[in-house]
């Protein structure tokens, strides 16, 4: 095990003894066949060190953690550890009094270890930090079968969304359909939307949180996804983020918008395409807006109702582990990339055959994420906006989508509903 335990151990101010026993529980939507096995070195590496503790992971899901999580928080009976959530969706459970500060966990990590402004995404209004990376992510990356655009004369990736439009016309050939673009009232049509609002130089929020989704950028990104509709396959209207990476994995459409995850998968279930799928950031409406990738900050946090924080912290800070926390990121290669900069430069991460043969797309995707945003932190200019979560869940702006985009409803109505919808929520 490597220096990060040790430090991590010694750093906690703990008053767990040999023999205060503890049961920690650990919940993860991420929960791959790779992914599971590497929380078992993590577990049991933990408990060598710690046999007075017991680690007990359970597997949750992307759409469905959020009753899962309001369930256990009303009955008190909560995990003690959660990972791979949303860093809006903590926010949203810090304000209201839900997670414990974890500040200490940071500091026994080693804050100067992660990646500038790594952090800055979890810090609440009082200052304190709500949880930290687990990893980052660029989910809003369009993938492309190079072989498909040598196929139908296309010479380079599409930066703009005249570009994208001609690519997806001239791809759609043979039963291979453009793009596998979410329609579903879902969180990842709300998320891969807001991505399209902001590449069509819109926003949802101003700066200091005053609603203004309904803008310019907003209605150009509804018209371009109801253009895109007839270039995406016909159960698009019920996608969510499975049935989207299998349409590109599989060779249904001839891009993708995804994470990472593009790539193992590829290499497991469709080897014949591997060395013809490339990645690119995802296309604006024109080359003066500058690209808007979608990081939803995979986090770790402790919720405040936990019975052992103590036991919650130690194995927190252990996550980061090099073992452990390696074999986790190699679970899924490019998924979910490193925050710290010593596990980057660790010649036990670079020592990957994903990696390796994706040298390129990996640093793109790395850059990218470094430099991303979501609901909760739309720029840089932005206040943090712990109701991002609360907003997600709403489905709201996916029901904009399904309104203006598969309806056929008013869009002045659409979007004077969906805002005042958001300003509820804000509200609330």
């Amino acid at each position: 095990m490597g220096m990060t335990a040790t430090t991590a151990m010694a750093a906690l101010p703990l008053r767990l003894s040999a023999q205060s026993n503890a049961t920690i529980r650990w919940w993860s939507p991420q929960g791959a066949p790779a992914q599971v096995a590497a929380y078992k070195t993590q577990i049991a590496n933990f408990q060598a060190l710690h046999p007075e503790i017991t680690v007990i992971f359970e597997t949750t899901s992307d759409e469905g953690y959020a009753p899962q999580l309001a369930a256990a928080f009303s009955s008190g009976e909560v995990p003690d550890v959660v990972t791979h959530l949303p860093s809006f969706a903590i926010q949203s459970y810090y304000a209201n009094g839900l997670v414990e500060p974890f500040n200490d966990v940071i500091d026994a990590i080693g804050a100067d270890d992660f990646y500038d402004g790594a952090n800055d995404v979890f810090r609440t209004a009082d200052g304190n930090f709500c949880g930290t990376g687990i990893g980052n992510s660029a989910a809003n990356m369009m993938w492309l079968r190079k072989d498909l655009m040598e196929k139908t004369g296309i010479d380079k990736a599409p930066e703009t969304w005249d570009e994208m439009r001609a690519a997806m016309a001239a791809m759609q050939t043979g039963g291979i359909y453009g793009a596998p673009l979410p329609y579903g009232s879902n969180s990842m049509t709300s998320l891969i939307f807001i991505g399209f609002i902001h590449q069509a130089g819109g926003q949802v929020f101003t700066p200091d949180l005053k609603v203004a989704i309904d803008n310019e950028g907003t209605r150009n990104a509804l018209e371009f996804y109801r253009e895109m509709r007839e270039y995406c396959p016909p159960g698009a209207t019920n996608y969510s983020w499975g049935e989207s990476l299998t349409g590109f994995v599989s060779g249904a459409t001839a891009t993708g918008i995804y994470t990472g995850r593009v790539l193992a998968n590829v290499r497991d279930q469709n080897p014949s395409i591997a060395d013809h799928v490339t990645c690119v950031t995802y296309p604006r409406i024109s080359k003066d807006v500058a690209p808007w990738t979608f990081n939803d900050f995979p986090s770790v946090f402790i919720p405040a109702q936990s019975k052992n924080k103590d036991a919650a912290k130690m194995f927190a800070a252990f996550l980061f582990d090099p073992e452990g926390y390696i074999q986790q990121l190699h679970a899924a290669p490019g998924h979910v990339l490193p925050v710290l900069k010593s596990i980057n430069e660790n010649p036990m991460y670079q020592n990957n055959d994903i990696i390796q043969k994706y040298a390129a797309e990996v640093d793109l995707m790395a850059g990218a994420a470094a430099g991303g945003f979501n609901l909760g932190y739309e720029s840089a200019d932005h206040v943090s906006n712990d109701k991002a979560g609360e907003i997600i869940g709403s489905n709201v702006i996916a029901d904009l989508v399904q309104k203006v985009v598969l309806n056929g409803d008013n869009i002045d109505e659409a979007l004077g509903a969906a805002s005042a919808t958001i300003e509820g929520i804000m509200q609330g």
